[in-house]
């Protein structure tokens, strides 16, 4: 009988990659665990370091922050920018919700978000007034009506303004952060949060001037600026700025995932997507002056349908990113990288979720627990990155770093498999069929196939399942109240292999997965 220690120094399985390679030159270059972060120090660069970016950013959001504070402040006074304040918080926390939904399948960084928001309610914002303010007051200057002024600052120079400044921030992180913005659903939520920051600001200024106006007039209650005020840029329309805006994050997003070679598209796409955005605007902010009902016209045949549009198209994104783990990760299933029930499960909100909470009450505290569901749900977000990494290459819109790209992200995967594989293949079991989850009982990674160490070990060793190279799947020990799987077929081992290679599948523009050339662990 052979030692379980050394077994567990055996290879990886093979990657999915461009061309076929031996297994040494795919993994050569995958780090060791705790050197993946590494970077080598150079001197005299501060510019250059993360750090020195991170914080040059910052302080400049913050200066923006600070000057448009004293500019609304100016503006309301004191006791009107605390009221706008007040009201002008209610639905970004709902917005925000909404937007981090949508972006579950994926999630993108907080920091990236973060900057978005800050960029629209700061630097955006900032821009926005200072720009609308000079331009108003030049038209009416040269055109000594005051009035007109008005109107055409609302309709045609505030639509480009804000929006503009808006999309520098999609623009930012889409040249910047190119691997963490890979689609329409990174647009339209990076998007969203830069127009929630933006609309919150200036829902301040308007609501604070609103309740600076009933001081003057005396009014209060249902009939004041301040309700109608509330009303219509709370209560009916507080996805306006999102709207307009996460056209032109679509832009952005159908760019990310065209080919290379398109470079007119690429360019034309988020182009597009600003144009879009600042028709709707302007037709928006012009409605006022269509008549006594041109807002509701506006608002009930173009605002709605388009925000319905928007909608389905969002949530198509999201589901899209789903079936895009179904069809892709099968290719690393057969490859030995996942077991054969990990892309069903990973394709499925719901095993997504009950996998996490198997992890967490497998555990045997509660700090254990938090740590192995914050494992799984970095595999999740791993795997869900391979899939649409790899699709991106299918359509030629990867660059020459797919290789290196891929060899990270399956480098991350095997580093948590022995928590999330078990967790992820039970949830799919689990999930298969609703009356499951009343015999949903603790099971622990220690105990049956699939704990990745000793007999019956889930990582490709010992007489267990063996990452898509056993017997059966992983499964709690019997006696916990589970319907044992049935035997599966099983497959032939590396050893025993045809020798020639597995053909390309219909569709793919590279090798398909092949079995690796021995089984040495990289160096």
């Amino acid at each position: 009988m052979s030692d379980p220690s050394v077994q567990h120094h055996q290879a990886r399985p093979a990657v999915p990659v461009l061309h076929e390679q031996r297994l040494d030159e795919v993994l050569g270059a995958a780090p060791e665990p705790g050197r993946e972060r590494y970077r080598p120090h150079r001197v005299g660069m501060v510019w250059r370091s993360k750090a020195f970016r991170v914080g040059a950013v910052a302080v400049a959001l913050l200066l923006c922050g600070l000057i448009i504070l004293a500019l609304v402040r100016e503006q309301t006074g004191t006791e009107g920018f605390l009221v706008g304040l007040g009201l002008a918080v209610l639905p970004v926390p709902l917005l925000m919700a909404a937007f981090r939904w949508l972006d579950r399948v994926e999630p993108g960084p907080w920091r990236n978000l973060l900057f978005s928001f800050a960029w629209g309610a700061c630097a955006a914002a900032l821009v926005a007034i200072i720009a609308n303010s000079f331009a108003t007051r030049w038209i009416a200057t040269a055109t000594a009506d005051p009035a007109s002024a008005d109107t055409l600052g609302a309709t045609v120079i505030a639509p480009v303004v804000e929006e503009s400044a808006k999309a520098a921030a999609v623009l930012l992180i889409f040249l910047f952060r190119r691997r963490e913005f890979s689609g329409v659903v990174d647009g339209i939520v990076v998007a969203g949060f830069t127009a929630t920051g933006f609309a919150f600001t200036e829902n301040i200024l308007y609501l604070g001037n609103a309740f600076g106006e009933d001081q003057q007039l005396g009014s209060s209650g249902l009939a004041s600026v301040t309700a109608g005020t509330f009303f219509v840029r709370i209560v009916m329309s507080p996805f306006a700025h999102p709207l307009f805006t996460v056209l032109t994050g679509l832009g952005f997003g159908f760019a990310a995932v065209s080919a290379r070679d398109h470079r007119v598209r690429r360019i034309a796409l988020p182009l597009l997507g600003l144009a879009l955005a600042m028709g709707l605007h302007a037709l928006w902010n012009g409605s006022s002056s269509l008549g006594p009902y041109g807002f509701y016209a506006v608002y009930g045949i173009v605002m709605v349908p388009a925000f319905g549009l928007v909608t389905w198209l969002a949530i198509w994104s999201r589901q899209r990113e789903l079936r895009t783990l179904a069809a892709e990760l099968p290719a690393y299933a057969a490859a030995g990288w996942l077991t054969p029930a990990e892309p069903s499960a990973l394709s499925s909100m719901r095993a997504r979720g009950v996998a996490r909470d198997l992890a967490r009450h497998w555990q045997q505290d509660r700090i254990r627990g938090r740590a192995a569901a914050r494992a799984v749900a970095e595999y999740e977000s791993f795997a869900t990155s391979l899939a649409g990494l790899r699709r991106r290459a299918r359509h030629g819109a990867v660059g020459p770093d797919f290789g290196a790209r891929e060899r990270e992200l399956l480098h991350h995967l095997w580093q948590r498999r022995e928590i999330a594989a078990p967790a992820l293949t039970h949830a799919a079991r689990l999930t298969s069929r609703p009356e499951a989850h009343r015999n949903l009982a603790p099971t622990p990674y220690g105990n049956g196939p699939g704990n990745g160490s000793g007999p019956g070990a889930g990582n490709g060793h010992g007489p267990g399942y063996g990452y898509g190279y056993g017997p059966a799947p992983w499964s709690p020990p019997p006696g916990h109240g589970h319907p044992q799987p049935q035997p599966q077929p099983q497959p032939q081992p590396y050893g025993q292999q045809p020798a020639q290679p597995y053909g390309p599948p219909p569709g793919y523009g590279y090798g398909a997965p092949h079995p690796p050339h021995g089984h040495r662990r990289p160096h």
